[in-house]
């Protein structure tokens, strides 16, 4: 029989060297640690104890195992199978399996425990710092490459030994930037994404083994498949932490790539693009449109984009990009109307509203609402209901979810009575949105009212827009339009919504909703 050798918890197929190996897993690894991607056939990149307690071989308790090298293949499933789930690969270049031996077992677990702890008191916490990666800078990062019949073979392996550098000196790790890889050609491909590494050692293997796919640079095509299912959260995006497209372009683009730049700026997305190579003189008459990097870009600053003469002699580019990527105040694009604004609405619960017309008011909010990311970290709602009387029905700090908003909003309860809207502004200025007044979001007002208002509402919504505050004003039936126009913010003609009746307002959604977004956005400019 063979020697058996001990290793740690950690030893993947691709640290074996053999073709056959007799290896001695440890007691007790940490089950939630394992990455194991297949099941029976693992791709090597997978944990060899992992794999073995995956497949039934040995327990969490350790012992022997028999390793095959085997050749690699498409699509290694993902099972759960004895507390591990292993996870989906779409190609690996090897692969393993493994099988029990029957061997005095005992006395060499005893040994295999000592060779898989470092023995010094120091060595462990250096390695959990490691495990953590570069906690300053906070990124998710997909690196679009190209593999277009552009660059071509040669060119390819350069550009994946640059990307490896980036990826190294970003400091990857569970609390640092994490990436993926997306490359684009004729059709793009997800090689693999944000979760599927948390170490720089595994990502520099899974991009050694990118295969060079060739086909035309439909870069637009690939910015905009990626912008819209690679930073899904079951694919590893974390929640306020910026979403980055590092763009890698050898000469230009074959297909446009502006729609695809408006599309990631939309998804709250950075672009970066890296252009390497750029069109000579002589071949601009081939580029279909020559300010393709301004258009794809987040903004046309001079930040976002990048260029290198050649792929050859590229490591002085690498620590200056990085440098760029990790600088999170400068994630323009990461803020979007959808996840940055505060809305209140002031909704009127006067006695001429009635109550099947005032639940078509909480639907109208409740739609509005609905189209925002709402979180602790993004955008918040408040609504206030008024008479002569105004109640706040909540403030934008107490529902941090979308579900308790939208619920919230449903609870409400018809006031009837008179119709105050000037102090009613004035109130909502003071003490719902007075409250926020320092935070990042951008301040919104929603005024829905059915009729005449007993008081000034001039006074009371200049002062809301002097403290920062947009209003839009929404009206109903009787409002007359010199009161909606008075409350409403410049230019007043697209802050000015009315309606004959009560079943109008479901069509306006769409139109306040963009109202919105067109104000956060120029207001970035």
């Amino acid at each position: 029989s063979l020697a058996t050798t001990a290793i740690t918890c950690f030893t993947r197929g691709l640290d074996l060297r053999k073709e056959t190996e007799d290896v001695l897993c440890p007691a007790s690894c940490p089950l939630w640690q394992f990455y194991v991607f297949g099941d029976g056939v693992y791709a090597s990149l997978s944990s060899v104890c992992g794999a073995a307690i995956h497949r039934g071989v040995i327990t969490s308790a350790g012992g022997a195992v028999r390793v095959q090298a085997l050749p690699g293949q498409d699509n290694y499933p993902a099972v759960n199978a004895n507390g591990i789930q292993s996870q989906t690969l779409s190609r690996w270049a090897s692969s393993f399996s493994v099988t029990r031996i029957k061997s005095p077992v005992l006395e060499a677990v005893g040994r295999a425990v000592s060779t898989a702890r470092p023995s010094t008191g120091k060595r462990p916490k250096k390695q959990l710092d490691k495990k953590a990666g570069n906690k300053d800078c906070k990124a998710d990062i997909a690196f679009l490459i190209d593999g277009s019949y552009n660059i071509g073979q040669r060119r390819f392996n350069l550009q994946k030994n640059f990307v490896g550098k980036v990826a190294v000196m970003l400091g990857i790790g569970t609390e640092g930037p994490h990436v993926g890889v997306v490359q684009a050609s004729e059709h793009p491909k997800i090689e693999f994404y944000l979760k599927n590494f948390t170490a720089a050692k595994e990502v520099l293997f899974a991009i050694k083994e990118l295969g060079f796919r060739g086909g035309n640079s439909n870069t637009g095509k690939a910015l905009k498949h990626t912008a819209q299912k690679f930073f899904s959260l079951e694919n590893g995006a974390r929640k306020g932490i910026p979403k980055i497209i590092v763009v890698f372009l050898d000469g230009w683009p074959s297909d446009d790539i502006e729609e695809a730049g408006i599309v990631a700026r939309e998804f709250g997305v950075n672009v970066f693009i890296v252009s390497v190579a750029k069109p000579t003189t002589e071949e601009l008459g081939m580029v279909q449109d020559i300010g393709f990097v301004d258009k794809a870009v987040c903004r046309n600053n001079g930040f976002f984009s990048y260029q290198m003469p050649t792929w050859f002699g590229t490591t002085k580019y690498v620590k200056p990009l990085v440098q760029k990527l990790c600088s999170h105040e400068q994630m323009l694009c990461s803020k979007t109307c959808y996840n940055s604004v505060n809305i209140g609405f002031l909704i009127d619960g006067s006695s001429s509203v009635g109550d099947s017309n005032f639940r078509l008011m909480l639907e109208f909010i409740s739609n509005i609402a609905k189209a925002f990311e709402i979180s602790d970290i993004g955008s918040k709602i408040a609504v206030v209901q008024f008479t002569y009387d105004q109640r706040t029905e909540f403030s934008f700090t107490d529902y941090i979810t979308k579900e308790k908003v939208l619920s919230a909003i449903r609870n409400i309860r018809y006031m009837s009575g008179g119709t105050a809207t000037g102090e009613a502004i004035t109130f909502t200025t003071r003490s719902v949105f007075g409250p926020m007044k320092d935070g990042p979001n951008k301040n919104f007002l929603v005024v829905v009212t059915d009729g005449q208002s007993y008081d000034d509402v001039r006074g009371p919504a200049a002062a809301a827009q002097k403290a920062g505050i947009t209003v839009f004003s929404v009206g109903v039936a009787w409002a007359p339009l010199d009161d909606l126009k008075d409350m409403a913010s410049e230019p007043r003609e697209s802050h000015t919504f009315f309606t004959r009746e009560f079943t109008g307002l479901e069509q306006m959604v769409p139109d306040v909703i963009r109202g919105i977004c067109k104000d956060f956005l120029d207001s970035k400019q």
